[in-house]
């Protein structure tokens, strides 16, 4: 096991976004700055989107200016294509990641292309912002499964990934969009991931806990090697894209497990928790996380 993992909190921007209630903008930049405050060193503020596609994040400018650049804190933003990272630049961004599908049916459905178009349209996107310096993360969405085509072989998610490292990508997320993936599963994409060329340690892995997996999941790729997990304070969340996709793993349940294998995260949860008790009652319901109910 490592002795360390880093966590990547999405609930700013992947919890976010698929809220149909408007979540005004202040309340966003100071979820962001609680989870700071928290422990948490990266944070996924937002992501520059055309406001037809994803309404509550139109604020992109103004949350990522609110919340400002903080010392010793990654605050990354997801962007699409071109004009969403010119718009990225402008509010200051730092840190990009660009996001891509292992399959042709949720690339379609999501970006209106195939898995090769979605590759050709984030290529200059990565080129230009690592040639202004800035580190960039590509998702991969549908790793495990995929709604409309069921089981994803591991070397179509390879294929895909390794794509993303060649036209500059600094790291990888590697998703379990709609939570099907079992820890075989896991230990078995690892596997193809590492003979595509991919070092490990540029992956993370990003679950959701559609059918009770996700710990255990993470539990498998720590002894692969993985020290980096995506999740979203309080378990919010889900892709508005899949409809079957449920919350994301909840950073909470997440810090709890690695507490208990001994590995330093730098998370102050009883802080954490009650920040997503905060941002539930913004919400107006509560937590799905257990841990964040066990704690109340």
């Amino acid at each position: 096991m490592p002795e360390e993992v880093r966590v990547y909190e999405v609930g700013p921007r992947d919890g976010l976004q698929a809220e149909a209630a408007r979540v005004p903008t202040a309340v966003k930049a100071e979820f962001v700055r609680r989870l700071v405050g928290a422990g948490l060193t990266t944070v996924e503020v937002t992501s520059f989107v055309s406001p037809r596609w994803i309404p509550q994040l139109d604020d992109a400018h103004e949350v990522l200016t609110a919340v400002g650049p903080l010392d010793g804190v990654r605050l990354p933003v997801l962007v699409p294509n071109d004009r969403g990272l010119e718009r990225a630049l402008a509010a200051g961004a730092r840190e990009i990641a660009v996001f891509a599908s292992a399959t042709d049916s949720f690339a379609r459905n999501n970006l209106g292309r195939d898995v090769a178009g979605v590759l050709a349209m984030s290529e200059p996107v990565v080129r230009r912002a690592r040639s202004a310096g800035l580190p960039v993360r590509g998702y991969v969405s549908m790793c495990f499964g995929d709604p409309w085509e069921g089981d994803v072989e591991p070397r179509e998610v390879a294929s895909v990934a390794r794509g993303l490292m060649d036209m500059g990508c600094t790291s990888l997320s590697l998703g379990d969009t709609i939570g099907t993936g079992t820890p075989g599963h896991v230990l078995e994409l690892l596997d193809t991931v590492r003979g595509a060329g991919i070092p490990l340690e540029r992956i993370a892995l990003h679950f959701h806990d559609t059918y009770g997996q996700a710990l255990a999941n993470v539990h498998a790729a720590l002894t692969a090697g993985i020290t980096e997990f995506d999740s979203s304070a309080g378990g919010i969340g889900g892709c508005p894209y899949a409809r079957s996709a449920t919350g994301n793993l909840a950073t909470e349940d997440l810090v709890w497990m690695l507490r208990g294998l001994g590995i330093r995260t730098g998370v102050d949860l009883t802080a954490l928790a009650a920040t997503s008790r905060w941002m539930a009652g913004h919400l107006g319901r509560p937590s799905p996380s257990r841990v964040v109910t066990a704690l109340s």
